[in-house]
């Protein structure tokens, strides 16, 4: 059973409430934050190595380093919990079953910063989620954690739930600041970046809700003590959402630095294939990273075990890694369409373009349409050569990276699994029923393809 940093106290009855969240330990990150000195929070969140869990992967207290304090203009911190990365639940998790860890954390890092007004971003369609949070909200006012002067510290702090319109671009911070200021949810240029000019042109720091929940405890227990945990530059531990083709599905926090193989096959994590079927392929980390066939999955090309890593899952770059993202942990079995699976993603990617570049804008409806031609028995040869094309174009010609999310399933999708968008242009009659390999998965078929797997 490894280290439980986030979901410790998670079964406890009662936890969502601030009494038995209290008498539990909570908030006491809060009361001896109140006694250091602000920048030393910092120094010890750059200490932990915590890196930014909402996919990008940035060192949380680098990126909280550059806020800026000298132009005497007010600060803000922003928490992205408009979590609509498909494949990935674990913020949801965590704001439903133990709001206040998220707030006590919002709290900390608010005076680690100096942020005397801070928001909670949450996604349109957790509106559960926004009461629960409002109530535990309310807790924390009535009990002295928020408002003026808190605990006679002289620090002041007002934090708002602020519910967005669930839209996929609000995930990028600069289009959450916007959506947060009233405006469309269209990314900005960077330059300047939020730390400079943010919310209402103010420094700014933009965190995902399981970076800051884990503030907390590296507070109370030192940045080194979480260094401590995982494997080199993936310290810590890390909530992944387990869905798909597996026995256990569910939100689960690991060690950094457990293999692949474990995490999907022992009885503590996903338990192994559901109805023991074959693996056929992943995607690690939400829908955006590159899926991975079978024989990448537990090793490296190279021929190491896959880790539980930042490092390892982008072993080999693109061309046989993928990426921990958000931990969006997606399994697939042998009863898999991939062509299916990625027109789904496109589809997805498609809805939520916010069409400010054009390459998205236009590229993005391209890939929806190829792939449903392919997958409903109307594709033609080039169309393979073409989706190829049209996503190298949208890959790193927008603001944001959307464009790069839309185009990375693809191309890993061609990558590895040509053989079967061969198989859907030249058998068309096969793949009109829906379960075409539900009741004859492709390994029973390939044999009429001809050639080995690109």
């Amino acid at each position: 059973m490894g280290k439980k940093i986030l979901l410790d106290k998670i079964n406890i009855p009662g936890i969502k409430t601030y009494e038995v969240y209290r008498g539990n330990g909570g908030y006491k990150s809060v009361e001896k934050a109140l006694t250091m000195q602000p920048d030393d929070i910092t120094e010890e969140v750059k200490a932990s190595g915590l890196r930014g869990r909402g996919g990008a992967g940035f060192p949380v207290g680098m990126k909280w380093s550059f806020i800026d304090k000298k132009s005497g203009k007010p600060r803000h911190l922003v928490c992205n919990a408009d979590e609509s990365e498909p494949g990935t639940f674990k913020d949801r998790f965590l704001m439903e079953y133990i709001p206040h860890l998220l707030i006590e954390g919002m709290i900390t890092s608010s005076f680690a910063l100096g942020a005397n007004l801070s928001y909670i971003y949450i996604r349109g369609e957790y509106m559960w989620v926004y009461k629960i949070l409002e109530k535990a909200i309310k807790e924390a006012y009535a009990a002295g954690w928020l408002g003026k002067n808190i605990k006679g510290s002289g620090f002041d702090l007002d934090l708002y739930v602020h519910v967005g319109a669930g839209a996929y671009i609000c995930g990028e911070e600069t289009a959450l600041i916007e959506s947060l200021e009233g405006k469309r949810g269209n990314p900005r240029i960077k330059p300047p970046f939020p730390a400079i000019s943010g919310l209402w042109a103010n420094p700014t720091v933009v965190n995902n809700v399981e970076s800051i929940a884990a503030v907390p405890w590296i507070v109370m227990n030192s940045g080194a003590e979480y260094a401590k945990i995982g494997l080199e530059r993936s310290t810590g531990t890390k909530l992944i959402s387990a869905s798909g083709h597996i026995k256990n599905p569910g939100v689960y926090e690991i060690e950094m630095g457990i293999t692949v193989e474990e995490f999907m096959n022992s009885d503590e994590y996903c338990g192994g294939m559901i109805d023991d079927r074959p693996l056929k392929a992943l995607v690690p980390g939400g829908s955006s990273v590159p899926i991975l066939p079978a024989h990448l999955i537990y090793k490296t090309a190279a021929g190491t075990d896959r880790l539980m890593t930042y490092e390892s899952l982008s072993d080999g770059g693109f061309a046989t890694g993928s990426m921990l993202g958000s931990g969006g942990f997606i399994v697939y079995n042998d009863t898999t369409c991939i062509v299916r699976n990625t027109w789904n993603f496109s589809r997805f990617y498609h809805h939520e373009s916010c069409g400010q570049c054009t390459p998205c804008r236009e590229g993005t409806g391209w890939l929806e349409k190829i792939l449903w031609r392919i997958e409903n028995g109307q594709g033609r040869e080039e169309d393979i050569d073409l989706l190829w094309n049209i996503q190298s174009k949208i890959e790193g010609n927008t603001i944001c990276p959307l464009g790069d999310a839309a185009s990375w399933p693809v191309a890993a999708a061609i990558r590895h699994f040509r053989e079967e968008f061969e198989y859907h242009v030249r058998f068309p009659e096969k793949i009109k029923d829906r379960n075409h390999f539900v009741n004859e998965p492709f390994e029973k078929v390939r044999h009429l393809i001809g050639k080995q797997t690109v």
